[in-house]
């Protein structure tokens, strides 16, 4: 389980109300092929994915979302947790440049948790999410999983959990929680999460 350093300096601290979906079967035929992505997309699965290059994708794909977790996990401890197995790192590609990528854990199996999604800020928009996605699905059951889970929150984009929801998920769960964002990240927080701002503690 990775473990980010926490030390006692200046947060935002901000609250999400957070969504744990499940898909309890295959959204297709077993045997159907994987969904065609657009513009000739295609997925890569990375053998070996650095930590410079999952820090690229992570910090450019969440920018706008608050993905700040991973950013305060020691590179040490990262790259352990890239390389375990059952974590697996699947790179979508458009004319040869990286247009987003999905993070599958099946260290739970038979159930596989969908840990990051996302898409590249400039190719939001252009149909990608919803054929990636769907490719993510058909990816996790092809291996005969038995359920694949993931979690949204309200700092996500405004179409994640419909997205979901439309391929097939079912919310299990919902709460709220605080982020103590640090500072130091220099994240900005949403327009659409300036009323989830708390004060300080």
């Amino acid at each position: 389980m990775l473990r980010a350093e926490r030390a006692t300096e200046p947060v935002d601290r901000v609250k999400v109300r957070v969504w744990f979906l499940r898909q309890d079967r295959p959204p297709r035929a077993p045997d159907a092929p994987l969904p065609s992505l657009p513009q000739n997309g295609q997925v890569v699965t990375l053998a070996e994915p650095s930590v410079t290059y999952y820090r690229f994708l992570y910090d450019t794909v969440g920018a706008d979302y608050l993905w700040w977790l991973r950013r305060i996990v020691p590179d040490d401890q990262l790259a352990r947790h890239l390389r375990t197995p059952g974590i697996s790192v699947h790179v979508l590609y458009v004319g040869g440049e990286p247009g987003g990528f999905f993070e599958l854990d099946a260290r739970p199996w038979p159930t596989v948790n969908l840990n990051y999604f996302g898409l590249m800020p400039h190719f939001i928009g252009r149909g990608f999410g919803k054929a990636l996605l769907a490719y993510a699905a058909e990816l996790v059951w092809r291996h005969q999983a038995r359920a694949m889970t993931l979690n949204t929150c309200s700092a996500d984009h405004p179409r994640a959990l419909p997205g979901y929801l439309a391929q097939g998920f079912i919310i299990y769960r919902e709460i709220e929680e605080v982020w103590e964002i640090p500072k130091r990240l220099r994240l900005r927080i949403p327009e659409r999460l300036k009323d989830a701002v708390l004060p300080p503690a």
